[in-house]
């Protein structure tokens, strides 16, 4: 997506961003063009000139056969070649009757061509660093999709999702039909009816924790665990590991909810982790045993500032931001 005011219909055509907002599948994208639309009423006829040709344009995997392209091609030299000597009209009809073969050539080259665009079914939700999106899918569930992460499904199984990032869900359950709901990660498949849990899969594990209702994952392994409100479960294909864990006062977790985060016995150094992989920015500690600081309680994360300013209250320590770093030191008295 990009500010320009200068815009033609061969751009369009071959813009994802715009493509996206046609099909309704992007809403960043579908909100992008519509407040760029406002800005550029006298842009608007190549605009739904464009839009009308990719929705009435069938777009088929089968390339058009390049053979008979030369075929339908020779066929005209050879007529125009045949007839040397013509008088002015049957000239003119010539001349016609060659550049309507050449521009049905034409048609044939450009739809050809046009076959190479990927026309897809996904649904998809990315969030920027620092960004969260409310997304409310077609079944009702509600996500909330922290920052640097993405959400896609299929236009046709809208409740079977799959997640990198991090997200909190809240799904929408369907008695009638008793449907089930899928957040599939690298590492696992949660599975669920209708409930409210979290999701992060991030660091080369994904950990899910559950507050209400009851949700089975299913590993890449093959093996099931039933979870319960108030579990943790981290998982790791690559390390091939899993842990459980309940969450009680002397447990070390890290728990993501729309507006905060929720640390309990977390070292300084994995909550730095958390605004990293959030906000992506890096971090530098001045002194490496400022790293092992615990942290415990409830830290706001709608708000940047806000929330390293609570961190330097528990920890005691100054954070610094220089673009996109923060330096960590421990504050001269």
């Amino acid at each position: 997506m990009n500010q320009k005011s200068n815009i033609h219909l061969e751009g369009l055509l071959d813009d994802d961003s715009f493509k996206n907002w046609v099909h309704e599948s992007n809403q960043n994208d579908v909100a992008f063009w519509k407040d760029w639309i406002k800005k550029h009423p006298e842009h608007i006829d190549v605009v739904y000139t464009a839009k009308a040709m990719i929705l009435g344009i069938s777009f088929k995997k089968n390339s058009v056969d390049t053979t008979e392209i030369n075929e339908s091609l020779q066929s005209v030299l050879d007529s125009i070649s045949s007839k040397p000597t013509i008088k002015k009209s049957a000239k003119l009809m010539v001349y016609t009757r060659y550049a309507l073969s050449i521009a049905a050539v034409g048609l044939i080259i450009f739809f050809s061509l046009l076959n190479f665009f990927n026309v897809s079914n996904e649904i998809n939700y990315k969030t920027g660093f620092g960004e969260v999106a409310n997304i409310k899918l077609q079944d009702g569930t509600l996500v909330t999709l922290n920052g640097n992460s993405e959400l896609s499904y299929q236009k046709d199984q809208p409740r079977n999702v799959t997640l990198r990032g991090e997200a909190y869900f809240k799904v929408k359950s369907i008695p009638s039909t008793k449907a089930k709901f899928w957040v599939n990660t690298n590492d696992l498949t949660v599975e669920v009816y209708g409930t409210e849990f979290n999701v992060n899969s991030r660091l080369e594990k994904t950990d899910v924790i559950l507050d209400e209702g009851s949700i089975n994952l299913v590993f890449n392994n093959g093996k099931q665990k039933i979870m319960k409100p108030g579990e943790i479960v981290s998982v790791s294909s690559e390390k091939e590991t899993i842990s459980y864990k309940k969450i009680e006062k002397n447990n070390t977790y890290a728990i993501w909810k729309p507006k905060t985060y929720v640390f309990n016995k977390k070292t300084l150094e994995s909550v730095m982790k958390h605004i990293e992989n959030t906000y992506g920015l890096s971090v530098e500690f001045d002194n490496d045993s400022l790293k092992y600081s615990e942290i415990s309680g409830g830290i706001p994360n709608e708000n940047l500032e806000i929330c390293l300013k609570a961190i330097e209250k528990i920890t005691d320590v100054k954070i610094e931001k220089n673009k996109e770093k923060l330096l960590i030191y421990k504050p001269i008295n």
